[in-house]
C-alpha cells in the first residue's frame, strides 16, 4: 500500500476525539440528557396557580367569609358641629345610614395644612372605614374616649366638660349623640334619712367632674 492510500484510510484525530478548540462533540457521540427529579420541571409549572407564580399572595379561604363594607348612598343626611378644645376650633361631619347610625366621619380643623389637621383627617377616614364595615360605634368610642393627650381644655359642651383631648371629646360626643344614655350610677340618695353623716368632708379631689384637672 503506497502513502497515497495510507493517508485516504487514516482517520484524523479531531474527528474520533472531537475539536478541542472549538468543542465540538465527536462523530457518532450523544449527550445524555440530565434525569429530572419527581415534582419538578414542567410538572411544578402545571400545579401552580398563574397567580402565585407571578408573585401575588394566595387568597385565605380558612374560614370562606369575606368582609362585607356597607357604603352610604349617594344622598344621605349629615350632622355638622362645631367644636371647641382649648383654642382649638374645628368642624366634625357626620354621615349617616337611612337608620340614622353614623357610618363616616369627616374632622376638619381650623388651621389647614397643619400637622394635627392631617392627622385628624387620616383619622377620621380610618374610623369611617371602620364603620362601615361594621365596628360597633360603642366599640370605637369605648376606646378612644377619656385618651390624655395635647391639646386639651375646656369645652362648649357642658355635658363633656374639661376634654383630656380631641379624641376625648370627638368619641364622647358620638356617644352623647348616637348611644343609649347610660343607667345613672347607685349614688344612695334617699335609701334612709337616718343614716349617719360623715364624719370629714369629702376631699377636694373627688369633688366635681372627673375629667377637670387638679385644682
Amino acid at each position: 500500500m503506497d502513502e497515497g492510500q495510507s493517508e485516504q484510510g487514516a482517520t484524523p484525530i479531531d474527528a474520533v476525539h472531537g475539536d478541542a478548540s472549538t468543542g465540538s462533540e465527536p462523530r457518532g457521540s450523544s449527550k445524555a440528557e440530565p434525569s429530572k427529579p419527581n415534582g419538578s420541571g414542567t410538572a411544578l409549572a402545571g400545579t401552580t396557580p398563574a397567580s402565585i407564580a407571578d408573585g401575588d399572595a394566595a387568597p385565605d379561604s380558612s374560614n370562606g367569609r369575606q368582609p362585607v363594607r356597607g357604603r352610604l348612598p349617594d344622598e344621605r343626611k349629615a350632622l355638622v358641629h362645631h367644636f371647641s378644645v382649648g383654642g382649638h376650633e374645628g368642624y366634625v361631619m357626620v354621615g349617616l345610614y337611612d337608620e340614622g347610625q353614623p357610618g363616616e366621619i369627616f374632622i376638619r380643623m381650623a388651621k389647614a395644612g397643619s400637622t394635627i389637621a392631617g392627622l385628624m383627617d387620616s383619622f377620621g377616614i380610618a374610623i369611617s372605614m371602620a364603620l362601615q364595615y361594621g365596628v360597633p360605634l360603642k366599640v370605637v368610642c369605648d376606646k378612644f374616649s377619656h385618651t390624655r393627650f395635647e391639646p386639651s381644655g375646656w369645652s362648649t359642651v357642658k355635658e363633656i366638660g374639661y376634654a383630656k383631648s380631641l379624641m376625648d371629646y370627638l368619641f364622647r360626643w358620638l356617644a352623647l349623640k348616637f348611644l343609649p344614655a347610660m343607667s345613672p350610677a347607685i349614688t344612695g340618695a334617699g335609701a334612709s334619712s337616718l343614716a349617719p353623716a360623715p364624719a370629714f368632708p369629702p376631699s377636694l379631689e373627688s369633688a366635681g367632674d372627673g375629667d377637670a384637672p387638679a385644682c
